[in-house]
C-alpha cells in the first residue's frame, strides 16, 4: 500500500509589487497599509506576501 499525503492547498499569496499594481498605488502605500494592519502579511522565506483574501477584504471595505 502506498501512502500519499495530501496537503491542503495554500491560499494564494501576492507580492507587495503585485498588490501595488492591483490597487494602482506605489509600493510605499502598500507598506503603509501593512503597518496600519489594514492588510495581512505572511512571511515566506524572508519575503512579505499578502493573501489574496486580505486584499479582497480591503477592496470590499472600499479602502485604498
Amino acid at each position: 500500500m502506498v501512502r500519499t499525503s495530501v496537503r491542503p492547498a495554500a491560499p494564494p499569496l501576492l507580492t507587495v509589487r503585485e498588490v501595488a499594481a492591483e490597487l494602482a498605488v506605489c509600493r510605499a502605500t502598500v507598506y503603509a497599509l501593512l503597518e496600519r494592519g489594514e492588510v495581512e502579511r505572511v512571511w515566506e522565506g524572508g519575503s512579505i506576501r499578502i493573501p489574496v483574501a486580505s486584499l479582497e477584504a480591503l477592496l470590499a471595505r472600499g479602502r485604498r
